[in-house]
């Protein structure tokens, strides 16, 4: 399953030359990342309010080509992991207006306590929607 969002790159994302500054493709691959979770069901803040976290523990970014001010962007997210103590996403983004490939991308979250901070397994009422994802 690869889900789709769409974002337009906003003036303050852009440097000096009007060109996407590179830390915003992280950032966007969160919105990706969340808006995955969130249509198979998965909320961050429900996930949160019963105890779990899930810090990053690696990012990669693969810059291809620079996106500008006002340009439309297509976030695809890939699940590759989705597992009881971690999640995988692969990422890539397009200007959707000539379907340049911006960036190729990978993150990897581990999901622990909130409480006691160590990596932790999630219960059935998340891992169900995560692994009904993969197929």
């Amino acid at each position: 399953m690869v889900g789709t969002t769409i974002h337009r790159v906003n003036f303050y994302d852009t440097d000096a030359m009007a060109v996407v500054h590179h830390s915003n493709y992280i950032r966007w691959f969160e919105i990706g990342r969340v808006d995955f979770l969130r249509r198979i069901g998965i909320t961050l803040g429900e996930m949160m309010d019963d105890g779990y976290v899930f810090p990053i523990t690696e990012v990669k970014c693969k810059y291809i080509a620079s996106g500008k001010f006002d340009d439309v962007l297509r976030i695809e997210t890939t699940p590759v992991a989705l597992t009881k103590v971690k999640m995988e996403f692969s990422y890539k983004i397009y200007r959707d207006s000539d379907n340049t490939l911006l960036v190729e991308g990978f993150t990897q979250n581990v999901f622990t306590s909130k409480k006691t901070g160590h990596i932790t397994r999630l219960p059935e009422k998340y891992y169900t929607k995560m692994r009904a994802a993969l197929n």
